[in-house]
């Protein structure tokens, strides 16, 4: 088990999600009791937010952004169908990480074609997407190595959350800046927080 209590952890994985982990199980049994399985969801989790950042690069922001968020919202379900149907397991756990990855990949892809006339803005995409990859990469590090891993304050759903509001907003050059300094500020926190809890 890895333990808690790193610090600055972030806000949605360890204060919202467990205050509204109810309401994603009954929503899992719902699902899981007309068919579903969490593969489903995580691959129409995945296929939606690629919909989303397809409409982002074609320049139709609230439908790009709100798609990404809807797709965000039906992968964050496929952990509570699993425990339902008893399938839960490492497959499941390795498939969603795979899936996250490609997601966020497709996300910052679609936003940097979408302000591809402004250099500055797509290294920010760029930028952003490489330190998204780190945190969830020193994440899967940490918990392999037996400590808490979700320190600094950008987990995936906050940079969904950011992503979406700013494209949904048309603030696609504020958001891009607050997502990369953001993120590499999260890089930093989780690195040290990390390191500080590995033995030497």
């Amino acid at each position: 088990m890895v333990p808690t209590g790193a610090g600055g952890v972030h806000v949605i994985e360890t204060r919202v999600r467990p205050r509204i982990g109810r309401a994603l199980q009954r929503t899992g049994r719902i699902l899981a009791a007309v068919g579903f399985r969490s593969t489903h969801l995580t691959v129409l989790g995945l296929l939606m937010t690629m919909g989303g950042a397809y409409l982002v690069a074609a320049g139709n922001l609230v439908a790009g952004g709100s798609l990404v968020a809807m797709g965000s919202l039906v992968d964050a379900l496929d952990g509570a169908v699993a425990r339902e149907r008893g399938t839960a397991g490492p497959r499941g756990a390795f498939l969603d990480s795979v899936t996250d990855r490609i997601s966020e990949a497709a996300m910052f892809a679609g936003v940097a074609y979408a302000v591809a006339d402004d250099p500055l803005l797509v290294v920010l995409a760029v930028a952003s997407l490489g330190a998204s990859l780190i945190i969830s990469y020193m994440r899967a590090k940490a918990e392999g190595g037996g400590v808490d891993g979700r320190a600094g304050l950008m987990g995936r759903a906050e940079r969904v959350i950011l992503y979406s509001v700013g494209v949904i907003t048309a603030q696609i050059g504020p958001m891009l800046w607050a997502m990369m300094v953001l993120t590499w500020m999260t890089v930093v926190q989780r690195f040290f927080s990390t390191w500080r809890q590995l033995e030497p």
